[in-house]
């Protein structure tokens, strides 16, 4: 295994610039996510890292060496992508150690890394079946397989999970943490969903628009966004948000005149225009602020709560099955120490 650092890299197509000086540092032995939406800039600087993407401007080092102008075989890293990419004429073994035949290793040792790299996976008693009579998450454990027996010093997945069906990626989520936990490989794994990030990285890295938003672990992302962009995108459902304004007593002042409650208020000041950021599983039915109900969604465990609060439309995430019907209204209570205030026009975090 070993560390992987990111500094100051750009990526630009002509005049068009992808990213924007990308700086991040991945521990060695380290989950690291990259997530973000579509056209962020995340499987670029993944590409970059594998040697995929020439890189315009800065560095990347893997352990102590410069990789800039390393081809990929060069880099001792191996990759998973979101398509499997295995050949159907060969069998699973033969997929697996694919790699190795190329690079001249004996048929013996190739077995003798195939054999405990398919038992980790679960392919033990699949070695002999060509990849036509296997499961999407077989053919998926398969990619994964061929990079296991690699040994490299880093891993890197693009969506590998993107072309499963939603029960199969929770399995494999399990299954890709469980073997970065075994094998204590240097992982870095790119996807647009904010749940696979949440639940399998050590570190996350929002992107948007080829900047980096915030850096952290999953729970300080989620409990200290830095600002509107990364508290929108981290939980689902998602934060809500209302505009106002801060009011000369503490309490926070919608635009509708809906007085909400507010912890730590930071460096907000009276009078500045303001979003209240609301994790809808901190509200709770009970209370003294007025909730219209536009929808109902039972889920079992939770009711989900869709509705007009504060002149905006909001989510709670009730635990008690509440006895609501659409076009009611509701009475609400807000956890204040929960709240997040960002100042409007910069986007930026200013509770404390």
């Amino acid at each position: 295994m070993a560390s992987v650092t990111i500094e100051n890299v750009r990526k630009s197509y002509g005049s068009v610039e992808i990213l924007h000086g990308i700086n991040i540092s991945i521990d060695e032995g380290g989950f690291v996510v990259l997530v973000g939406p579509s056209g962020c800039g995340k499987s670029t600087l993944l590409r970059m890292l594998a040697g995929l993407e020439h890189i315009t401007s800065g560095q990347i080092r893997i352990g102590n060496r410069v990789v800039n102008d390393l081809a990929p075989k060069e880099r001792d890293i191996a990759m998973v992508f979101q398509n499997y990419a295995l050949y159907p004429h060969l069998t699973v073994a033969e997929n697996m150690g694919f790699s190795l035949k190329l690079a001249g290793v004996s048929r013996a040792e190739i077995a003798e890394k195939v054999r405990p790299a398919a038992e980790i996976l679960g392919l033990a008693h699949l070695l002999e079946r060509y990849p036509r009579m296997l499961s999407g998450g077989q053919r998926q454990r398969v990619a994964m397989g061929r990079a296991i027996v690699r040994d490299p010093q880093v891993f890197l997945f693009d969506e590998p999970l993107s072309n499963l069906d939603a029960k199969l990626r929770v399995t494999m989520r399990t299954e890709i943490k469980n073997l970065h936990q075994r094998l204590k490989t240097t992982t870095v794994y790119v996807t647009h969903d904010q749940i696979e990030a949440m639940t399998m990285a050590d570190k996350i890295v929002v992107m948007h628009d080829g900047i980096v938003e915030q850096v952290g672990t999953p729970l300080e992302l989620y409990d200290r966004p830095d600002n509107l962009f990364v508290a929108g995108f981290i939980g689902s459902p998602a934060m809500n948000m209302i505009a106002g304004t801060l009011t000369g007593d503490g309490r926070f002042e919608a635009k509708d005149g809906t007085m909400l409650p507010v912890g730590d208020t930071g460096s907000a000041r009276p009078g500045q225009p303001l979003v209240y950021g609301l994790r809808p599983e901190l509200m709770s039915p009970g209370g003294d602020i007025p909730l219209t109900v536009d929808v109902i969604e039972p889920t079992g465990a939770e009711t989900h709560v869709v509705g007009r609060l504060g002149g905006a439309e909001i989510t709670g995430v009730f635990r008690e099955r509440v006895a609501v019907e659409p076009g009611s209204a509701m009475q609400i209570g807000v956890t204040p120490a929960g709240v997040h205030l960002f100042d409007e026009a910069s986007g930026q975090r200013v509770s404390g």
